[in-house]
């Protein structure tokens, strides 16, 4: 791969090799023998990885089921495995997150979110996400995969949109590689086309649902630009730890919107 020239985009790898790379920066799952991952740009393929950890899940949930296992029960492995199969990525990033906003000086924030021991105000955020959705999970009685998957891929959309629109407030780390490598706006355009086709697909073929589907589908356009906004209106900015809040709100938010209906 040729190195940029001065005043150029550098480019990046292939759609396949960044593939590789996502899934192994966001989840704990390995790869086959000769898949050669790459880093950069692989922001915007995290609603792909949202699609293919929520599947997943409802594929779990679905031999739980027919198992017999008890609804509460079932949702809460499903919930909990979906933190493992992500490492805690996202669910740490909201922890370190609640413990900067807790600091009334927005200058200590940073340094507050850098800590690598979790304070009162993280635990209580993971503790309020684990509960949530668990809860607003089983609750769902009709359209629960679909809310499921939906919310999953929603979830990373709204990061794309918050690496893509604010700026990145730390001179190193993670975060720091997506928004380097980022194209806007095509590349948040992957991942909304991809949860619009999960809705146009839930519409085809359950259209009986379709007051849940309206729901789902707003809450998470709504909570995908709203909650990345907030979190730089209070920071002025974003870091890998927001980046992983934003993930966790809007999965969380959505899953309990769909309750409603």
């Amino acid at each position: 791969m040729p190195p940029a020239r001065p005043g150029e985009t550098s480019p990046r790898p292939g759609w396949f090799a960044r593939l590789g790379g996502s899934i192994l920066f966001y989840t704990k799952l390995p790869l086959p023998p000769g898949w050669q991952p790459r880093f950069e740009g692989i922001a915007p393929l995290a609603p792909v990885v949202g699609l293919g950890l929520g599947l997943g899940l409802v594929a779990v949930d679905a031999a739980l089921a027919l198992l017999g296992m008890p609804t509460l029960t079932r949702s809460a492995l499903v919930i909990g495995l979906g933190v493992w199969l992500t490492g805690g990525l996202h669910l740490d990033g909201a922890m370190d997150t609640a413990d900067g906003l807790a600091v009334m000086a927005p200058e200590r924030r940073l340094a507050v979110m850098a800590d690598s021991q979790s304070g009162a105000f993280g635990v209580m955020a993971a503790i309020a996400i684990l509960g949530l959705k668990t809860l607003a999970l089983t609750e769902l009685a009709t359209g629960r995969g679909w809310v499921l998957v939906a919310a999953m891929v929603w979830g990373r959309w709204g990061q794309v949109v918050a690496i893509a629109r604010y700026p990145y407030l730390r001179t190193e780390g993670k975060g720091a590689l997506h928004r380097e490598h980022l194209r806007s706006p095509q590349d948040w355009l992957l991942g909304l086309s991809l949860a619009l086709g999960i809705h146009g697909l839930w519409f085809w073929r359950q259209p009986d649902q379709i007051l849940l589907n309206g729901i789902s589908l707003a809450g998470g356009l709504v909570f995908s630009l709203l909650i990345g906004a907030w979190l730089n209106r209070r920071l002025g900015g974003h870091t890998g730890d927001t980046y992983g809040a934003t993930v966790e709100w809007i999965e969380t938010l959505l899953l309990c919107l769909a309750t409603l209906a």
